[in-house]
């Protein structure tokens, strides 16, 4: 992408000082502050949509008056998040020249960070959602959370420092298991082994950027509906099956998180007829049954891989291999069985789901929507970021962030 020429400054600098530290939450409409918080953000917003766009568009988009538009979009420019197009287009050849406006993605990103059991995946995104850059960290032996964590705020700084021109608003964390958003807490990860985890106060600590925490799935939903096939419907559910299995819901542009943000814990969901010990001592769980490790365990089994990175089943299934095969198209057709209890219950316009299998395999995705049945299978979609899911998990915790409030971006705003 385009980058300014200027010297990449420390990791917590930025023009615009930085996204509020603490999450946004939901105010009632009637607080001016708040008016003028949903006003900035829709603006924005279709700018993002439809840019480059015409202030008089954005103002028919939004309800808002031109002059409110205008002072909006003045407020963006020179906080840098937007910028006037390079050629004014005349309506018919008279009037005014119609200056379009759209999205300044030369000069700012976010990081974004995802834990997950292998390995930590850290990247920059730029304002539209898009990887700039990206790098995995693999995991040794136990993962420490105060060294994982340093170790991704060292491969941030990294990336930053080999993007001259590149300045950061902030740093969004996605997480498996159960993550308190509000307090930037892990509760609990079984599987990493980690329980009231302080992870906004660790990295915050390590960059001295804002650090905005959320679970994974919560944040998918967040990209989908932002920068993803999500964009403007009605309501989403997203379902995450890796080594975690969870599950998000956003409705009316909002996603719902629940006391202590424990929404969408499905992990322990029973599945008829599933055979996998779980280790909360039933049999048959969601996650026992779905995870990527109890893939990789059956592949082992059949002879497919001796390995656990479950892309070498896949890449085994692509080169013929029918036991792979079987395996992939075998869990694709449970996680339908998922989707479809999930559709009765929640009923979304959209189904976006992150499955292994779905993203690379045709016959996977015609397996998921089989079981779900061919009057909901349209509904049934891959995620729109097959090849950076987890790093725009990450990025999309602090873009949602900026989304949703970008004055607070810069207490010089407002």
């Amino acid at each position: 992408m385009p980058r300014t020429a200027a010297a990449h400054p420390p990791l917590s600098s930025s023009p615009v000082s930085s996204l509020s530290s603490s999450p946004v939450s939901s105010i009632p409409r009637a607080a001016d502050p708040d008016r003028r918080r949903t006003s900035a953000s829709v603006v924005l917003r279709s700018v993002l949509e439809h840019g480059p766009v015409a202030r008089s568009t954005i103002a028919r988009l939004t309800g808002l008056s031109p002059a409110s538009v205008t002072d909006y979009c003045a407020r963006f420019t020179r906080l840098g998040l937007i910028r006037e197009a390079a050629a004014p287009r005349r309506s018919k050849g008279v009037g005014r020249p119609h200056v379009p406006v759209d999205l300044d993605d030369s000069r700012f990103v976010v990081g974004g960070v995802h834990v997950a059991v292998p390995y930590t995946t850290v990247a920059l995104l730029d304002l539209r959602g898009r990887v700039v850059a990206e790098r995995r960290l693999k995991h040794t032996g136990a993962v420490e959370p105060g060294q994982a964590l340093a170790r991704a705020a060292e491969g941030l700084g990294a990336l930053l420092a080999a993007a001259p021109g590149c300045r950061a608003l902030g740093v969004g964390v996605a997480v498996g298991g159960w993550v308190d958003r509000d307090s930037g807490t892990v509760v609990a990860h079984p599987l990493l082994g980690w329980r009231d985890v302080p992870v906004r106060d660790v990295v915050g600590a390590h960059t001295g950027l804002p650090v905005h925490v959320d679970g994974h799935a919560r944040a998918l939903v967040n990209a989908e509906r932002l920068f993803g096939r999500a964009r403007g419907s009605g309501s989403v559910l997203h379902l995450f099956v890796g080594n975690v299995v969870d599950a998000a819901f956003a409705t009316h542009d909002q996603v719902h998180h629940g006391p202590r943000s424990q929404a969408g814990a499905i992990a322990h969901l029973p599945v008829p007829g599933g055979t996998e010990p779980c280790e909360c001592g039933r049999t048959g769980c969601l996650q026992a049954e779905l995870s990527e490790l109890t893939l990789c365990r059956r592949a082992r089994e059949a002879g497919v891989t001796d390995g656990a990175n479950p892309m070498h089943v896949v890449a085994a299934a692509a080169d013929g291999d029918p036991a792979a095969t079987e395996l992939l198209v075998d869990r694709a057709r449970r996680v339908g069985r998922a989707v479809g209890l999930l559709l009765d219950v929640l009923n979304p316009e959209t189904v976006v789901v992150t499955e292994i299998g779905v993203l690379h395999r045709e016959d996977c995705l015609s397996a998921l929507r089989e079981e779900v049945g061919a009057e909901r299978a349209a509904a049934v979609v891959p995620t729109s970021f097959a090849d950076s899911v987890l790093a725009v998990a990450g990025g999309s915790v602090a873009l949602d962030v900026l989304y949703r409030d970008p004055l607070g971006a810069s207490p010089d705003a407002n």
